[in-house]
């Protein structure tokens, strides 16, 4: 058993869940409420989607080196590359809008929790995934006596 996988809570499970949807839907009603020409909207549409993209790769090839699989450096580098550039842009492309501030720090909170609901959801997939493949299977063969203690027992 890897000691840095723990089996999430019902809670945490719940919680990641809540907050990548109330941040995806926050985000999505506030894009189509919003008073932009409609290329604004799509740039901002493709970059919630490029970011949640992103940031679940990150996570993957985080725990991919985490459990010793390969990863090479340059994947590595590139999803590290593209969290920040969909960050960067973002701030980029909400300073030029002519948005109030108010707005601006809206669509700003609700993409940095889709990012983090989205990571900690696909947390919670792989690790339930490990716990069912890996800990279920050790203890079916525990509790199922081996060929030799059948024998031994029948002698």
């Amino acid at each position: 058993m890897n000691p840095y996988i723990n089996k999430p809570s019902s809670a945490f499970i719940a919680a990641s869940w809540i907050a990548l949807l109330t941040g995806a839907v926050a985000y999505l009603i506030g894009l189509f409420n919003a008073k932009m020409l409609l290329n604004e909207k799509g740039f901002y549409f493709i970059l919630i989607l490029y970011g949640l993209f992103s940031a679940v790769s990150l996570q993957k090839v985080i725990r991919d080196k985490l459990e010793g699989q390969f990863v090479t450096s340059i994947y590595f580098a590139l999803c590290w590359f593209s969290v920040m550039i969909c960050i960067v842009l973002l701030a980029i492309g909400l300073w030029n809008a002519p948005l109030q501030l108010s707005e601006k720090g809206f669509y700003v909170m609700a993409f940095l929790l889709s990012l983090f609901g989205a990571v900690a959801v696909q947390k919670n997939i792989r690790d339930l995934d490990y716990f069912q493949t890996h800990i279920e299977q050790s203890s079916l063969t525990t509790e199922q006596p081996s060929q030799q203690e059948k024998e031994k027992n029948d002698l």
